[in-house]
């Protein structure tokens, strides 16, 4: 719709497309979140399925960092994909919060997989990076979670509310 708008209508916007964000201040129904807080209140981390599932992880100040790139310099009517080439398994990211945080590899259960789960997300930002010269720069996947996992620790006061809630939800779908 947006790029209709573009062509037909001269509106001034550009797109951009984003793996999957990980970071500060991110809800704790989400995976990597949800993991470390699990971790955090002595609860055996989750993982879907076999734990096969891709996704290409981002953190969110690269995301932002990518995003005013595109605002600043993107062309108009352009979409530009945002990632930072690092694909992990959902399993290996939650053997490597286990790691990071001192617990053994194996301390995890698995769960029933949620129905439609796509087994692989995943971005080529060939483009933003030729073209915008963006990078980014949590490169090493594993200090950003070390990040993360500091400030979730740091930030109990902010998450902590939330906590039984969400993880009563995730019960009630078998979760």
């Amino acid at each position: 719709l947006v790029r209709a708008w573009v062509r037909s209508l001269g509106v001034r916007a550009t797109l951009s497309n984003c793996s999957n964000n990980y970071g500060p201040w991110q809800h704790i129904e989400k995976f990597i979140p949800r993991q470390i807080t699990n971790i955090l209140d002595g609860r055996r981390p989750k993982v879907y399925g076999s734990g096969a599932n891709v996704r290409d992880w981002i953190h969110v100040d690269d995301h932002s960092a990518a995003v005013w790139r595109i605002l600043e310099t993107g062309r108009l009517g352009e979409t530009y994909l945002v990632g930072a080439d690092n694909e992990r398994s959902n399993i290996e990211v939650v053997t490597t919060l286990l790691r990071l945080m001192g617990r053994p590899a194996d301390e995890l259960d698995w769960v029933e997989d949620r129905a439609g789960h796509d087994l692989r997300y995943a971005i080529d930002p060939s483009r933003i990076r030729s073209e915008l010269g963006w990078t980014p720069r949590y490169s090493d996947f594993e200090q950003g979670l070390a990040d993360t996992i500091d400030w979730y620790r740091a930030h109990e006061d902010w998450w902590r509310g939330q906590k039984a809630a969400t993880e009563a939800a995730y019960a009630a779908q078998g979760q």
